[in-house]
């Protein structure tokens, strides 16, 4: 790996060289042009306005008093281009050697429409004639966004929506399969993959981009595989920071409010946000930037104490720690350890610890440890720092240089199979690129550094195993429960008094030992050692990546851009949490890719573009990414119709991961695990398959008569005068009857049967309409969408039996009915079935008289065959509401006085969310089901010129400090107020 790396930096060096031999352009003709741009309709001078020369990479931006003095090593004839945010562009030409006092106006634009994207096509082109849909961000939208942060504000584009895990750790997604972490979205910045290569989805903006340094945001809903390659199935997000050479200047920003929701430990708590950047250029050919942002709060609380058990007869609505002994609560942990009391009350019979009488008083009732809130168990404290720097050298008039480092740390908390908490967690991306107007070449590697982060789940099993072994545990609860019903106490009674004996002495949270135990537990990597349970999260993965895209000039016939990538994955989790080859050591996994793409216009009204990518990964085989698509332009109204396949390798999790976690034991879908546990020799069953076999057995010997057929075959083998009601008898029936029960249902128990693991793949067909109509004041944009997925990779739950020659238990499959007795696996698998999604959305903005902007959008998405996949058992997991939309209003400058605000609403339709965090009934009969809400922000903002700074006051969900839920087990979202500060240098 270290080769690899020092080859593709030697590589970037030889480039360096090799553009620089163009520095003889140098030596040629210099033009000096200056003057000043000032605001047409006000006469005002314009500050930080780019002036740059067309098809190059020379420019500057003017001064504090909107003068600016430019070198151009070229004789005329060129163009000059001036634009700036907020204002429409002007190109003028140059004609003279020297040109002094120009003076340029700008006027003021709504920019509705005008936008010019890059990530349909990766070329530059209007958004009005994209090939496929495309949201947009600018720096005055994010600015201006109701919302404490522009990550937040992207809830506001059309058709997304977001998980939030923590404040801030947010997930975003598209046209359904939602998920926390989301693997089946792509985050970028500047170019790079912001994904946790260990992890292989983005922690949201904790390692991402500073918003003082953010110039836009462009977002591809839906498959986007053609050009960017695997995992952008459901959506792509780009985030392009601010050019230095461009952007200079100091600006900050101090950011400051409360956060309320009233069933959190302490309601109303602070947050604060700081901000500053500083970019300048420190000649003609270079110019550097420096960012930070520090961010502290005591986050959301996840506080959902619902129980999710279903067992012993009781429901989410209705289970409680007081009625339901195997209580176990969406947010409490530890209590997710549970077992059947009469098998454990069989053990203590066989060690001799109970009488065989006792097991007359015993009930087939599951019974869980005791758990802790995770409020208790996690760090909440939530902190993130954001670094950033990056020299810019213009090598030549044509080829500019960049050398950046991304740094994020943070302390948070994210939802997967457990809940964890991201304590210390830093990621670094350091970049090398040449970029040209028509080419780039870009080397990057990603350091994933987990810290101190852990299972908040496996931390509350440590604890309750640390202070008392549940062995011990469960056997003091039964003790205590027969010699209770023994003195014939009712049995709930005698539950209550089970517990309160068995959990004497319990670690109480807060308490020293209790504090003790948590950083034992934390300090150990999963799933522990002889000294216990680990619970720490360790993950030091490693990405390297080298791409590079041509785009041709010189082709009069069609457009062409093609491009190539290569990138590494570098396991290391120290043995903890991916599996280890023959050597014991961790997998690397590598692949590669290319694509080719051409564009033509016919009679400037139809716009046919066509590409098709290959990629392969060392683990699968090689995939084909085509997309076709047509935009036809009639005077304003834009048709739009395209067709692509996109694909999403399995992640380094799916490929890799083994790792014990209090619900099961997650393991990749390659061959070696079948082989690693055995799967040939002692096969494995569908949870399906092993509920339905235990369902039925529960089913036959709850019959009285078939009670008493079993009690007739056991009484008559007892010596003559036994009475019937004897102990001996009874106890005797007891055990008979669960295996006479699975005697009878042995057709149930069929074997798991494992099938190829392969990349998933959608084929998705999209028609849309784009228009700028009513004199240029109404953009309507609209779509509709239908996907294929074939292969999908979604989860299944398998059961072993961990003690196959353990006698007649293991012979008719009871030990796969016990906690005790038996193994849970989680794997990934593909499915045979094709999954059909479709939905549509529409969003209009009109432009208002003075300023004023009203704006809306509503977006539906539906599983297309939900119906016949319950048939078949299969959970898709699409965690997407049906209908969604977005209501805003804003002036950014009410009657040129410097004052803005803007209002938005949301709602989204309640659903049902599917995850391995969800307990697997309730995830079996589909009622984790997230109920509808709708949230307010709003903000108003007041410009003063004097100090060269925005003061803007607002708030998000107002109204509403009870809180919303946007995925099952994750925190209560409650209200939060907000006031900011930004000085800019350069405002205008």
């Amino acid at each position: 790996m270290q080769n690899f790396t020092k080859s593709v930096w030697q590589a970037v060096l030889i480039l360096l060289v090799t553009v620089s031999i163009g520095m003889s352009e140098v030596l040629a003709q210099t033009t000096t042009i200056s003057g000043k741009v000032i605001e047409e309709r006000t006469k005002e001078t314009l500050v930080g306005v780019n002036i740059v020369v067309k098809g190059r990479v020379v420019g500057t931006i003017s001064d504090l008093n909107g003068n600016f003095n430019l070198r151009v090593n070229q004789a005329p004839p060129f163009t000059l281009v001036f634009s700036m945010i907020g204002f429409s562009s002007k190109e003028v030409e140059i004609t003279e050697s020297n040109v002094s006092n120009l003076q340029v106006t700008l006027a003021e634009s709504t920019i509705l429409g005008q936008e010019v994207v890059v990530s349909a096509s990766r070329v530059e082109e209007g958004v009005l004639q994209s090939p496929v849909t495309v949201e947009r961000m600018d720096i005055i939208s994010i600015r201006e966004a109701p919302q404490a942060s522009f990550y937040d504000g992207l809830k506001n584009l059309k058709g997304v929506e977001m998980s939030t895990q923590s404040l801030t750790f947010q997930s975003f997604n598209t046209r359904g399969f939602n998920a926390n972490g989301n693997v089946r979205t792509v985050q970028m910045i500047d170019g790079m993959d912001n994904q946790a290569p260990g992890l292989n989805f983005s922690v949201g903006n904790i390692a991402g981009i500073s918003e003082l340094d953010l110039e836009s945001v462009e977002l591809l809903p839906g498959a986007a595989s053609a050009l960017y390659g695997p995992n952008a199935i459901n959506g792509i997000l780009l985030m392009n920071s601010k050019n230095p050479f461009q952007y200079q200047g100091f600006s900050a920003q101090i950011k400051t409010g409360i956060m309320d929701q009233n069933a959190r430990t302490n309601p109303t708590t602070g947050f604060y946000d700081f901000a500053a950047r500083y970019a300048t250029q420190l000649s003609d050919k270079v110019a550097v930037k420096f960012n930070v942002n520090y961010l502290r709060a005591d986050d959301w609380q996840a506080n959902d104490f619902r129980d999710q058990s279903l067992l012993n007869g009781f429901g989410i609505g209705n289970g409680t720690r007081e009625n339901n002994p195997g209580f176990n609560g969406v947010n409490i942990y530890g209590d997710e350890t549970n077992v059947n009391m009469f098998s454990v009350a069989q053990s203590l019979v066989g060690l001799g610890a109970l009488p065989e009488a006792a097991l007359g008083l015993v009930p087939q009732t599951f019974v869980s440890r005791t758990g802790y809130r995770e409020s208790d168990l996690a760090d909440y404290g939530t902190k993130s720092l954001k670094l950033n720097a990056a020299l810019h050298w213009r090598v030549t008039d044509k080829v500019e240089a960049i050398f950046q480092g991304n740094y994020g740390s943070g302390t948070t908390v994210y939802t997967g199979a457990d809940r964890y908490s991201i304590t210390g967690f830093n990621i670094g991306q350091y970049k090398a690129e040449l970029r040209a107007d028509n080419w780039f070449i870009r080397a990057y590697t990603t350091q994933e550094r987990s810290g101190d982060s852990y299972a908040i789940g496996i931390a509350g099993q440590g604890i309750n195993e640390a202070w008392k072994p549940s062995q011990q545990w469960f056997g003091e609860y039964v003790g205590a429960f027969v010699q209770a019903r023994g003195q014939g106490v009712p049995e709930d009674q005698a539950h209550n008094l089970a517990r309160g004996f068995a959990d004497q002495g319990r670690f109480m949270p807060g308490s020293p030992q209790f504090n003790q135990a948590l950083a034992d537990v934390r300090s150990r990597p999963i799933p522990g050692n002889q000294q216990g349970v680990g619970a720490l999260f360790v993950d030091k993965t490693n990405l390297y990546h080298l791409e590079g895209s041509y785009a041709f000039k010189d082709i009069k016939f069609a457009d062409f851009v093609v491009g190539a990538n290569y990138r590494v994955f570098q396991l290391n989790s120290e043995g903890t949490l991916f599996a280890l080859d023959e050597q014991g050591n961790e997998f690397n996994i590598r692949e590669f890719g290319g694509y080719a793409q051409g564009s033509k216009t016919i009679a400037e009204k139809l716009k046919l573009t066509a590409s098709v990518r290959y990629d392969k990964n060392e683990n699968f085989d090689g995939q084909w990414s085509p997309r076709v698509s047509a935009v036809y332009t009639a005077g304003q109204h834009n048709f739009r119709a395209s067709y692509q396949t996109g694909f999403r390798l399995p992640t380094t999790q799916d490929q890799y991961i083994d790792l014990l976690t209090p619900q099961a034991r997650l393991i990749g879908g390659l061959p070696l695990f079948r082989d690693r546990y055995n799967f040939a020799n002692n096969p494995a069953y569908s949870l399906a398959t092993v509920t339905q076999f235990g369902t039925a057995i529960q089913t036959l010997a709850a019959n009285p008569q078939f009670q008493q057929q079993v009690f007739q075959q056991v009484f008559s083998q007892f010596p003559e005068g036994t009475a019937p009601n004897d102990p001996a008898v009874l106890a005797a029936v007891a055990q008979a009857v669960p295996v006479v029960a699975a005697q009878q249902n042995q057709n149930l128990r069929t074997p798991y049967q494992f099938t190829r693991f392969q990349p998933e793949i959608v084929r998705s067909y999209e028609i849309g309409y784009k228009s700028l109509i009513a004199n240029n004041k109404l953009l309507i944009d609209g779509y509709y969408y239908y996907n294929r997925f074939e292969n999908f990779i979604g989860g299944d739950i398998i059961i072993q039996d961990r003690f196959p020659d353990s006698g007649i238990a293991s012979d008719l499959g009871l030990n796969l009915l016990s906690a005790n007795s038996r193994n849970i696996f989680s794997l990934p698998v593909n499915r045979q079935e094709v999954i059909k999604s479709f939905g549509w959305a529409l969003g209009a903005d009109y432009q208002l008289p003075k300023n004023y902007t009203i704006g809306g959008n509503v977006s539906f998405n539906k599983l297309a065959n939900l119906d016949e996949l319950a048939e078949v058992g299969f959970i898709p997991s699409f965690n997407t509401p049906e209908y969604r939309t977005n209501l805003t209003f804003a002036n950014r400058n009410i009657n040129n006085k410097n004052i803005g605000f803007a209002i938005a609403w949301r709602w989204q339709d309640e659903f049902v969310w599917q995850s391995s965090f969800v307990g697997p009934a309730v995830n079996a009969q589909q009622l984790s089901v997230m109920p509808a809400f709708s949230t307010l922000d709003a903000q108003v903002s007041y410009k003063v010129k004097s100090i060269k700074s925005i003061v803007k006051l607002g708030g998000q969900n107002l109204f509403n400090s009870s809180g919303f839920r946007q995925a099952w087990g994750n925190p209560t979202v409650g209200t939060m107020y907000f006031v900011s500060l930004t000085f800019d240098e350069f405002l205008n």
